[in-house]
């Protein structure tokens, strides 16, 4: 029947270009998924069979008697590409399972692919029988030559793909996947059946009705590839929707193939009426005539496309701006690259922020194809990167124009965060001086009421331990008490010093010879050192070393370390002392043997008022964070340092600047 071989034709020529569109599409893109890997290798089983079934049919239209190597060649792999169908099409439907996360175990999906590729070993002489046969190839019904056990392991195996559709279609998150995991199930559906009804006929001996039936299963064979195109198209499907550009341009190269291929033909059919190069050279200047109204479609879509990027792009930048209103510039630059790399569908995002003159360095190139860098700019100055990489062969162009326009925005956003970040710190610096004002009062009037009475206390137990006529029994107590009145008093010292202003507010230029304060500083503690059995090793310092800081100020620093230190380590134990001086500032070190700080306690105890010790204020450190912060210097903590005992307290002073001598 004519229409018949028309059918097969077209069948056919759109059996071979399908899957090899797909194909080229998966080359190009080049996602480092198996499901992708094996749907590549099952494109290119179907294009084997359908390509080797064209070969063949224009091979008997084209010759009386076609060559016998040419119809083996076809006949190979064809037979070829249909053998490895069943396996490679449940294998596919297993790798998206598991993508969907419905196989559990992992054992299932070994089980799975054993069952998937075990008929195709064992099956194998079936094979060997079909490729070896003489000239009897049976292009329109190659499953009756592959043999009855291969029809059912096929069967078989579309009746498991139909399985997995139905798991996917329930797990399908949108309305769009469900309609293609029905639709895809009712086509192989359909396939199990008129494979069943196929199988039948030719056990009956009914060629005609197999051979319809064999047209038939090769158009629905078809469907599924052609949904897909629309699927990925208008949804995203598989998240290749992304590379549009990708799939234009394989799309643009097939129809002008076809095209080509129907210059062809039609010169072939006009060759009695005209020359074929006459022919040829009419229809290819016929597409001019169709450049303008072609121009206004291609402006169209690309207005469209713009407007589309743009509102994607701005959509993209509200939560970011959003973001950028809490003040937290490293929570923004997490959300941002999150955020970027799944509203893009992106395999990652990477801000990073950078100096100008490395910004704009060579380094701005990209690592591979598949990464794209963009500048962040203000005004022609290079802030930092936007590294984009896909999980394709490249960044498609419509993501690569909205990448651009978020780089374009991200400044904006940036300085938004910067001016929240300086007026929260601003609104906190405002607070803690309130706080400490009222810290300052309360210091004051403690001060005034307790400090004159506390001095009238000692000076009254003094002048009692002098007293030769105070009996022995009252000394111990005495002495005792008059402790606990000094222990009181440093106390009450150490809250004023917390809470009175700055000591550099006042005098910009002050310096002071920082081993000078740390002697001062180690023997005014001596004596609380030997009281309690502690050893201090102070280090050396070779020459005079001035930093840029009060006298008061080191002390304050020091003391309160090495008396933490003193306190810290226990009868036995030690507190050494190092300095290195080397521009631009004087590193102090100073350790100790004790139990160490647990990793939980390290950042809790620089702040007021906290402290582990039952006699303590817990203001010791915090005293020394304020000194450093108006000197600008730093403070940095190792713990443990030897073994799990021992901690290191570094502190960084900035060195005075040298005086100009006439």
């Amino acid at each position: 029947m004519r229409w018949l071989l028309y059918l097969r034709l077209i069948t056919l020529t759109a059996g071979t270009l399908l899957p090899f569109f797909w194909m080229v599409v998966i080359l190009g893109h080049r996602r480092q998924r198996n499901f992708e890997r094996i749907f590549f290798f099952l494109c290119l089983a179907q294009t084997c069979f359908f390509g080797s079934s064209l070969l063949a049919l224009n091979a008997q239209l084209f010759y009386i008697t076609p060559p016998a190597g040419l119809l083996r060649f076809a006949w190979t792999f064809l037979a070829l590409g249909l053998w490895l169908t069943p396996p490679l099409m449940l294998h596919l439907h297993v790798e998206y399972a598991d993508l969907r996360e419905l196989l559990g175990m992992r054992p299932w999906k070994f089980l799975w692919l054993v069952a998937a590729w075990l008929p195709a070993v064992v099956l194998v002489p079936g094979l060997g029988r079909a490729l070896s046969v003489g000239g009897g190839f049976a292009f329109e019904r190659p499953g009756h030559v592959l043999g009855l056990p291969f029809q059912i392991w096929l069967d078989a195996a579309i009746v498991s793909t139909i399985y997995w559709q139905q798991r996917l279609l329930k797990a399908a998150p949108d309305a769009e996947q469900k309609y293609f995991h029905r639709a895809v199930e009712v086509i192989l559906l359909l396939i199990a059946l008129l494979l069943t009804q196929t199988v039948v006929s030719e056990r009956f001996h009914a060629a005609g009705a197999s051979t319809e039936a064999s047209a038939l299963l090769l158009i629905l064979a078809l469907l599924p590839f052609g949904i897909l195109i629309g699927n990925v198209q208008r949804f995203n499907f598989l998240q290749i929707g992304r590379q549009r550009n990708l799939i234009y341009a394989v799309f643009a190269v097939f129809l002008a193939l076809l095209y080509l291929n129907f210059v062809r033909r039609a010169s072939q059919w006009l060759e009695p009426y005209l020359p074929p190069a006459a022919t040829a050279a009419l229809l290819l200047f016929l597409p001019v005539v169709f450049f303008e109204p072609l121009q206004r479609v291609i402006r169209q879509l690309l207005r469209q496309t713009a407007q589309a990027e743009v509102d994607r792009a701005q959509k993209l930048m509200r939560p970011i701006n959003e973001v950028a209103r809490l003040g937290d510039f490293a929570k923004l630059v997490e959300f941002s690259e999150h955020w970027i790399a799944e509203q893009l569908q992106l395999a990652s995002v990477q801000l990073v922020m950078e100096s100008s003159d490395r910004a704009s360095g060579p380094a701005a190139a990209p690592k591979s194809g598949s990464e794209e860098v963009f500048v962040i700019a203000r005004s022609d100055q290079p802030l930092g990167r936007l590294r984009a990489r896909s999980h394709g062969a490249m960044v498609s162009g419509e993501t690569f124009a909205a990448l651009e326009f978020v780089a374009e925005q991200l400044p904006a956003a940036f300085d938004l965060c910067h001016l929240i970040e300086e007026k929260l710190q601003l609104e906190r610096e405002l607070a803690e001086r309130e706080r400490m004002a009222l810290v300052g009062q309360m210091a004051a009037s403690i001060s005034h009421n307790l400090k004159n009475p506390l001095g009238s206390m000692k000076t009254i137990l003094q002048v009692q331990l002098e007293s030769s006529e105070l009996p022995g029994s009252l000394r111990n107590e005495t002495q005792m008490v008059l402790d606990e009145v000094n222990r009181l008093s440093a106390k009450l010292n150490q809250l004023l010093q917390f809470s009175r202003p700055g000591v550099r507010s006042s005098k910009k230029g002050d310096r002071c010879n920082i081993g000078a304060v740390a002697a001062d500083v180690i023997e005014v503690l001596r004596h609380e050192a030997e009281a309690t059995g502690v050893s201090i090793a102070p280090a050396k310092i070779s020459g005079t070393c001035e930093v840029a800081a009060s006298a008061e100020a080191v002390n304050d620093i020091l003391s309160n370390i090495v008396l933490n230190a003193i306190e810290a380590v226990g009868r036995g134990g030690s507190v050494s002392l190092g300095f290195h001086c080397e521009p631009p500032a004087c590193n102090v070190s100073i350790e100790d043997s004790g139990p160490g700080i647990p990793a939980a306690l390290t950042e809790k105890i620089l702040r007021p008022f906290f402290t582990t010790k039952a006699r303590g204020t817990g203001l010791g450190l915090a005293i020394v964070m304020r000194r450093l912060e108006e000197i600008g210097g730093k403070l940095e903590i190792d713990s443990p340092i030897h073994g799990e005992r021992g901690s290191r307290f570094r502190v960084r002073i900035p060195l005075a600047p040298k005086e100009n001598t006439p």
